[in-house]
């Protein structure tokens, strides 16, 4: 499901437009007419009204191997941001250029607070009818009146990869200067932030952005990356191309192998490698800090369990199997995104979410556009 368009000066979008049928509809009016009538009280969520949702007020345009964007909940949230980014890529792609489309826009502050506007106008973008019109898009497998986590990790996810892929087009346009449908090497720029911040940056003194990598993303060998292939240069941590993977546990060996060998000793793998393993292990994703001597005997275990050849050394290829928790994919973060709203949404604790739960606790999911209330903090800043 998708929202293409939305008005700021007319009602909230047509339901085609959303993809939703008129049984869709049927059910969701059925709902709405069902909490309405059995919606349990709850003092605490009588000022919620007041709060003003805001859209994420600026873009990054640099790849990053550190942090996640916030994974939008709503369709129609997701498609208004994408309008204000794309407009800021314009802006930014087309600044050499006079009468730049993005140049020809209304002053961006302007543009954010009629969108925020229409998001707290209840008349046109009701957040309880919107949770009613979205649950059963959610609850899909099974059908049975409760959202679990493996639902709402889907959801999320899918949200996720419409995002990137959106913006991968949106870079590809502007590598692909033959406009072939396809980015050669010698078509390809690195980032501006990669070419000007010389070889101490990440990522620059080893092999990202050059041309290993993007051979390794060159699925098919021909020389030319087309839409799913430059997907993979930009994403390579969700990616399932065998060269791309392989070209990941290179690049791991080749940071932090410090003496040189080719291969990382213990000594490297523990100080490098061992404590990022650690944290996406953690249930409860949290990076508190211990001693070196108390991690030093678990690190010893799962060096060893790698150490297939029993050298005493870590080859690229034995870093296969935790090369995915060195590079979290999208899936890791939809997972996690959802953990944390199960969390705080699932009253009863069921380990699972009710539609009167999501009603009750609708800035939950909203509030990876956050709100501006003093005494309403979101506690993850991961979500931001």
């Amino acid at each position: 499901m998708s929202c293409t368009s939305y008005s700021i000066n007319g009602r909230l979008p047509h339901c085609h437009a959303l993809g939703f049928s008129t049984l869709d509809l049927i059910i969701a009016l059925l709902l709405l007419f069902l909490i309405s009538q059995n919606r349990p009280s709850n003092p605490q969520n009588h000022n919620r009204h007041h709060r003003r949702l805001k859209l994420r007020s600026n873009f990054t345009f640099k790849a990053t191997q550190k942090g996640h964007d916030p994974i939008p909940f709503d369709p129609i949230i997701a498609s208004i941001e994408r309008k204000r980014e794309d407009k800021q890529w314009e802006k930014k792609h087309y600044k050499e250029f006079e009468g730049a489309p993005g140049e020809e826009a209304q002053p961006e502050w302007e543009d954010f607070m009629n969108a925020e506007d229409y998001l707290n106008d209840e008349e046109r973008f009701n957040v309880t009818e919107r949770l009613v019109v979205l649950f059963p898009k959610i609850d899909v497998d099974p059908v049975d009146g409760y959202v679990t986590e493996l639902e709402l990790t889907e959801w999320n996810l899918r949200s996720a990869e419409r995002e990137v892929m959106h913006r991968t087009e949106r870079d590809m346009e502007s590598h692909d200067k033959n406009r072939d449908g396809l980015v050669s090497f010698k078509e390809y720029e690195p980032p501006t932030w990669v070419s000007n911040s010389g070889n101490g940056s990440f990522g620059y003194d080893m092999g990202w952005w050059k041309e290993e990598h993007f051979n390794a993303s060159d699925a098919d060998g021909d020389g030319y990356l087309n839409k799913t292939e430059f997907n993979d240069f930009l994403h390579p941590a969700d990616s399932s191309n065998p060269k791309l993977i392989k070209w990941l546990c290179r690049e791991e060996v080749r940071e932090r192998d410090t003496d040189k060998d080719g291969k990382l000793n213990f000594k490297e793998f523990f100080h490098g490698l061992f404590d990022l393993v650690r944290t996406y292990d953690d249930e409860d994703h949290n990076s508190s800090h211990h001693s070196n001597a108390a991690m030093e005997r678990p690190a010893q275990t799962m060096f060893s369990q790698l150490d297939k050849d029993g050298d005493g050394l870590l080859s690229d290829e034995e870093l296969l199997p935790i090369i995915g928790k060195l590079h979290p994919s999208e899936r890791y973060y939809a997972k996690q995104q959802a953990d944390y709203i199960i969390s705080q949404a699932d009253a009863d604790k069921d380990g699972r979410l009710s539609l009167a739960e999501m009603i009750e606790n609708p800035y939950v999911f909203y509030s990876a556009i956050f709100t501006d209330e003093d005494e309403y903090e979101y506690g993850h800043d991961e979500f931001r």
